[in-house]
Order: C-alpha cells, then structure tokens, then sequence
C-alpha cells in the first residue's frame, strides 16, 4: 500500500525514507529547553514514520521575534534534545529559518523590519526600511544560523522567504518598494535571497542540504503570482536541495493555512506552475488529510515531498492506522483552524500539545468495570461514550434524534463545512466497532438510569436556541415582535431540510459573534436573499480566537454577496415587514427591510435530567453545552477530561 509515497529520496548526499514531511509550523509550547510539551508534541509524530520534519521558526538574528533563537549557541543544548528524540526514528530534522520582518516588533525593542515602509496588514505598524547595512547582517546572520545547525547535528536547513516575513516582502512588488540594488526589477528584488543562499551554502559546505520555502502566489493585486514565482525558482535551483512550495502572504492569510472552506490540496494548482519550473525536489502541501491522497500527489509528479500537518495533529497515528488497512479509525481533521492558536490545541483531539503528559490513546482499563450512560449523541457525547468503552466500561449512549451528531452534524449542513461530518462518521463507526450501545429516539430519563442500573451519568444534551427574544446588550425585556412567524432561529436555517422559507430581504442578528451567525448568513446568501447583518460587538464573527485564519475563506465569501454590516448595534422591534436597528449609545432608529429574521442567540443548556438525578445518589458528571453554549473543542476536551479518569 501507498508504495509511491514509501520510497526513499535523496537530498544532497542525505538519503530521507519515505516522501511523507511535515512544514514547520507554529506551535506555541514553551521554550527554551525545549520544553517537555514540544519535544513530545514532535517525537510523538517522528515515531509514526514521517519522512522529513521542519521544527519551527527559528531566528536569524536577535531583530526578530521567534520561538527558537537560532542565531544564539545556547540552541545547541535545545537541538540535541530535539535530535535524541526524533532521530532515532528515522525522521531527518531540519530547522526553519526566518526573519519576520513586518509582521512584530523586533526583539530589541524597535520597530519592524522591512525593505520598505509599507505597514503589514494585519500588525498595523510602520516598519523600518532597512539599510545596506542591516542588509548584509541579515545575510550573515542565516550563515551563523545554518552553521549552528550543521554543528548542532540536524539534518540540513530551510531558508523562509514565504508567506510576507522579511525576505517574502523583499521578493515581492507589494513589500518591496527600493529604488537600489535591492529594488525595481524581479532580479534585484531577489539578489538578498540569492545572497543569503550563497552564504549559507559557504557556510555549510555541499553535502548539508539546504531548503528554500516560496509562496507560489502572493493573492494580492500587483504581488507575484505563479508565473513569476516559478522565474524564480528556476533562478535558485542550483543553489538548494529541495524546495517548498507554499500559498499566501499576510494580505490573505487564510490562504497559507486554509479552513475546510476549500479543498484538499487547494494549494497545488499554483504550486504546479512553480513545480514544473526546476529539476530540484519539491515538497507540496495545503490540506492533504490522508495517506491515500498524499500517494496519489507523488504518483502524479505533483511533488516528491507531501507535507501533513494538521491530520497528524488530530490523530498522530495517522500512517501507522492507514499502512495496517484502518484508515477509517483516524481521528479526522475537520479543517477549523483551531490548531492556528497561541498554543498548539485541536478541537477534535484533547492530547494534542500535551502529549508529555496525556497519551493520545487511552489503552489503560480502569481497574473496576463501571456503567456508564451518556445521555445526549453530540460531539461531547460521543467523545464520552468512545473514551469509557476504551476504559473498559460497559456504555449505553442516548440520543433524543435519530441520528448523532448533535450540533455537528448542523453545522455540517452549513455551507463548505461537510468536513464537520468526517467526525461524526469517525464516531459512529468507532462505536460500534467499541460495542457501545446506541439508543435512538431516547431522551435519557432517570427511569433509564435505574433501568440500565448506571453507576455513572454522562449528561451530554447539549443546548438549545433561547427563541425568547432575548439581546445581551438589552437584557430587561424581551424583543417586540421576537415571536412573529417569520422570526427564526439559526437551527431552522442549517436542518437539512430547512425547516423554514427564505424571503428576499433577510436580517440576521447575531449575538454571541462566532462562527454560526457567519454560517447562517452564508447560507441564506446561497438561498437567494439579500441579508443584513446586525451584532452588538465589532463586526463579522469577530469574537473567534483567530478570525483571519478561521473563518478569512468564508468572510471574503459572503462579503462578495450582497451583504450589509451594521455593527454595535441592537434591534428595537421587529414587525411584518421591517426590523428596526439601535447603533449602541444613540437613539438612531434605523428601519430595515426584512421578510426573514434569524436571531442567533446564546443557547440554553438542557439540564432536565441533571435536575431529575440531583439527590438521588448516583455519580452525574454535566460536559459540553449543556453546562451553556460552548464549542467543539470544549465539548470533546470536557469529554475527554472527565471520562479519562472514570
């Protein structure tokens, strides 16, 4: 099985076992040391088998903001940590190297670096333009880094000039707006790349590979595109061993690391421009989620390398499950972004980050065989159910429907989110293949507690929309006109079937600001209505961790529709035809058209059977959203946490 992506491959003198690589990628867990969290995070994978593996960004010199400081001798202690733990494997280990230019303040107190002063999009600061000077220290500095490297034992080196850091911008038109050397024409703006790629290979010698990562489209007007991307690295292709082809810039983040909005392998259209373009290696990526798929990339001579990254954070045990024919027992990647955080977590995966200290699978039996009754089919409940089957429990799930999934399996119905069901699908299966008892059509009473005769109560039921009229920024009286018949919730718009007609003119009033009101409009806009969006706080699902990696795909969606935002803002009443909005603060009453109203309101939890078992002695643990709206990862980690210690 996948015999085209289990072959050997040779990076200047440096033999890799198989074409299965993971890009370096930010994870958030502490350094310096490493710590116990980022050595086991990435030995967890480098045991499965991977290939070739890029620890994540490290700096080239102290102007710059990184996890790793590469520039410094005190990495050498931290490589050998890393290298006793991932090379024993198999795995050959690279580090990234990079200087993020405008997107921090730099490490040294000052503003960013940039070759010009063009503020980035998303930090917001005016950079510095940096002088020849600077220039020639940040060359030297990828030298001192890569020579670290090679005297730290690692297996070679990336040169970072993707994704808008500081040599992105001063390859493209959109970062780099010199008048010299560095400057004008494509060949000047690439002589800094070119210098640091001689610099490094005089560094390091021949036979240490050297890796060069490009964003094969910069999706900005007047960046460079694929056509041009592939120019260049035509030019470099003498000068390193592999190359990294990539998507994006800061200008459109979401296109570096893209959501189940778009497809697996989204990014390889335009890395095939830029592929066909050099006899060198190259390794590709942009949601490759199995080993089936990745085969069939290299198959194809799409790439020589394919990168994993986020399916191998949801289930580590990716490669092992899929050579061993049980590819359907991975834990999915449902594509959220989640992982894209401050510190490396999954919505879908508790261990994920703290592998030093939670095993990814629970292969301990609790030492006395309980019942369990996990009342409610939701992600929490499943999470639940599968986790005390592993423990040896004998388990009993009951789901008020006639499916399972819970509000997944709603949200899978929104528009580019059938990924969501993956998990659902993965659940149901594992459930069964468990021998855990499934009771459809059952809203778990305390008669089935006694009748099933639990030592243990999972209460997993989830929540349910207010429908009350209530607004949290009007929290006294209810909103008039909040019960007419074409006032709905966003439950009714995402059912499959929808439960509901969809008129012309659609307003949506969206209080908690996350990721459902965003769907509810999406899908209304595929239904044909104009829509007017109205939320108390500061835009479009802005109270999402990330907002630009998130939900960036599904924002440019809808904003491309006809679509009107009324910010900070609250409504008055609602009548036949018409919804009247208060901006917050004023008295402003502005009168919108409307023949369908969606109010997205933060859910209530459903507790009856907590109430129900309250003094009657037997063990209730209350996960998910039933303790209140919450999210995914709440109700799974919830789940896991509790059930892991039954």
């Amino acid at each position: 099985m996948y015999e085209n992506l289990f072959q050997p491959i040779t990076l200047a003198g440096l033999t890799v076992p198989n074409r299965i690589a993971r890009t370096a990628h930010g994870t958030g867990l502490p350094w310096p040391g490493p710590s116990d969290d980022l050595v086991h995070y990435h030995a967890a994978r480098a045991r499965e088998g991977v290939g070739l593996m890029f620890i994540e960004k490290g700096g080239v010199m102290p102007s710059t903001t990184a996890l790793f400081p590469a520039y410094d001798r005190s990495i050498l202690a931290g490589y050998d940590r890393l290298r006793s733990a991932i090379q024993p494997h198999g795995t050959r280990l690279f580090i990234q190297l990079l200087h993020r230019g405008s997107t921090a303040v730099n490490d040294l107190g000052g503003p960013p670096w940039a070759p010009s002063t063009v503020p980035n999009p998303v930090a917001g600061m005016m950079t510095t333009p940096m002088t020849k000077t600077m220039i020639d220290d940040f060359v030297h500095g990828h030298a001192i880094c890569a020579a670290l490297a090679q005297e730290g034992g690692l297996d070679g080196v990336q040169i970072h000039a993707a994704h808008g850091y500081l040599l992105g911008e001063f390859l493209s038109p959109g970062g780099n707006h010199r008048t010299d050397d560095y400057g004008g024409s494509a060949e000047n703006r690439a002589r800094i790349l070119m210098e640091i790629l001689d610099a490094v290979r005089d560094a390091v010698g021949p036979d240490f590979p050297v890796s060069v990562r490009l964003s094969a489209d910069d999706d900005i007007d007047g960046g460079m595109g694929p056509e041009e991307v592939a120019r260049l690295a035509a030019a470099v292709d003498d000068k390193v061993d592999l190359v990294d082809i990539s998507l994006g810039t800061y200008y459109r983040l979401h296109r570096t690391m893209s959501t189940c909005d778009d497809p697996p392998g989204y990014e390889l259209p335009a890395a095939q421009v830029v592929a066909r373009a050099v006899s060198t290696p190259t390794l590709v990526t942009g949601r490759v989620l199995s080993l089936e798929h990745a085969d069939r990339i290299v198959a194809d001579g799409q790439g020589d390398l394919v990168s994993l990254v986020r399916a191998m954070i949801a289930d580590p045990f990716l490669i092992t499950k899929s050579k061993e024919g049980r590819a359907h027992e991975v834990r999915p990647c449902i594509g959220c972004n989640v992982c894209v955080s401050p510190r490396m977590t999954c919505a879908v995966s508790f261990p994920a980050g703290r592998e030093a200290t939670v095993p990814y699978e629970v292969d301990e039996k609790a030492a006395v065989s309980r019942r369990v009754l996990v009342a409610g089919g939701g992600p929490a409940g499943l999470e639940a159910a599968r986790t005390a089957a592993l423990r040896g429990h004998a388990v009993e799930l009951h789901e008020a429907t006639g499916s399972l999934g819970g509000q997944m399996a709603l949200t899978a119905n929104a528009p580019h989110r059938e990924d969501f069901r993956s998990f659902v699908r993965y659940m149901t299966d594992e459930l069964k293949r468990l021998g855990v008892s499934v009771r459809y059509d059952s809203r778990a009473t305390a008669d089935d507690v006694s009748s099933f005769g639990a030592d243990v109560v999972i209460v997993a039921t989830g929540s349910v929309p207010r429908r009350d009229g209530f607004q949290s920024i009007r929290p006294v009286a209810p909103l008039p006109g909040f019960d007419l018949p074409h006032v709905h919730s966003s439950w009714d718009v995402l059912a499959a079937p929808r439960r509901i007609e969809i008129g012309a003119r659609a307003l949506v009033y969206d209080d908690p600001a996350l990721f459902e009101g965003l769907a509810v409009v999406d899908a209304l806009q595929e239904a044909g209505a104009d829509v007017t969006y109205v939320t108390p706080h500061d835009g479009l699902a802005l109270r999402l961790s990330n907002p630009r990696v998130m939900i960036g795909a599904a924002r440019e969606r809808v904003m491309a529709r006809p679509l009107t935002l009324l910010p900070n803002s609250s409504l008055r009443e609602i009548t036949a035809g018409e919804v009247t909005v208060t901006p917050r603060g004023t008295d402003r009453a502005i009168r919108v058209a409307a023949d369908t109203v969606v109010m997205v309101d933060y859910n209530v939890g459903v507790r009856d059977l907590v109430d129900e078992l309250d003094g009657t002695g037997v063990e209730v643990h209350t996960i998910g959203d039933a303790n209140g709206g919450g999210t995914i990862q709440q109700a799974v980690h919830d789940a896991a946490r509790i059930t892991r210690a039954l």
